[in-house]
């Protein structure tokens, strides 16, 4: 028998609460009118609410569903989930993995970044909650209200750290939780999103279902931002023949047979240099493995718009 009571968060000043790992364990979570509170919950969820909380640090592991902020101000956010939305807020700084478009309706002041976090147990948190750490649309925010010559919402500076934000818990019971903050280590790839891209070179690679899909997406990502190339956006996506006709052009017919296995991984790189970057990374790295990479400065940019013109209209954008 659920007890509501154990999922809810509600009237707390000045307190640090929290739930560890496999104690929400998919369940609805509530968190309402609190105060100066610092707020964690280390596993996934259904969908939480989160009503009149006025000055929090909230971390919220990964959502299966949605995220609801209502008539909050000043608080600072940690969030993974398939939908985000805010209503009638004021002042929210996110750190944002979200599957779909984020939206804010009568909002102003809102400001998002890339989630960046790691804890032992988050990679599977995001398996049970059915959400892809390579569908993050974090910066693509839908206003339902905008006002005319006003920004109601904005992206918080690239040198922001999670940690001044939402800092580490301070009580001993969520002090066991092995977290990280650091960019590399983070479960989801960290990306630019719809910041300025520093070069007119981008370059697409495509990874096929397999068992070291992600493994050696990671991998790719590691080599390229190392070599000081930027991530812009990932996804993870279901492919049909005809798409990729549209996408592969004339090298469609090698990569058809491995849309069977389940979704593609497709990363976007930029920064001069990147087409050949990628290609001699991708040859040195991964020499048994099929991956599409894009073959030239001209034919990359067509990728990029190609694939992620269909990878939006399949997510439903």
């Amino acid at each position: 028998q659920v007890d509501p009571k154990d999922y809810t968060f509600s009237g707390l000043k000045n307190e640090t609460v929290g739930r560890l790992p496999g104690k929400v364990a998919g369940q609805q979570f509530v968190i309402q009118d609190c105060e100066n509170c610092s707020i964690y919950i280390f596993d996934h969820s259904a969908t939480i609410t989160i009503d009149d909380c006025v000055n929090c640090q909230i971390f919220l592991g990964p959502i299966k569903g949605s995220v609801f902020f209502r008539d909050c101000k000043d608080c600072k956010c940690i969030v993974a989930c398939q939908q985000f939305r805010t209503r009638d807020c004021r002042k929210l700084e996110v750190f944002l993995c979200c599957a779909t478009q984020p939206i804010i309706e009568s909002s102003t002041g809102m400001k998002f970044g890339c989630f960046q976090y790691y804890y032992p147990e988050l990679a599977l948190q995001f398996k049970d909650a059915g959400l892809s750490i390579f569908n993050n649309t974090w910066s693509n925010i839908h206003d339902f209200t905008p006002v005319s010559g006003e920004n109601n919402w904005g992206l918080l500076p690239e040198t922001a750290v999670v940690q001044d934000y939402v800092p580490l818990p301070s009580s001993e019971e969520l002090k066991a939780v092995r977290i990280s903050t650091d960019a590399t280590k983070s479960i989801i790839p960290i990306t630019r999103g719809r910041r300025q891209k520093s070069s007119d070179e981008s370059c697409l690679a495509v990874f096929f279902a397999g068992d070291y899909t992600t493994a050696n997406a990671r991998k790719l990502i590691d080599e390229m931002t190392g070599k000081g190339f930027q991530l812009v956006q990932t996804k993870e996506v279901l492919m049909k023949a005809e798409d990729a006709n549209r996408v592969f052009q004339q090298h469609a017919s090698e990569f058809i047979p491995l849309l069977e296995k389940g979704p593609v991984v497709a990363l976007e790189f930029n920064g001069d240099g990147a087409v050949e970057g990628c290609r001699s990374t991708i040859n040195e790295v991964f020499s048994g493995t099929k991956v599409f990479v894009s073959e030239s400065k001209a034919s990359a940019s067509r990728d990029v718009d190609n694939f992620y013109n269909f990878a939006d209209m399949q997510m439903g954008m």
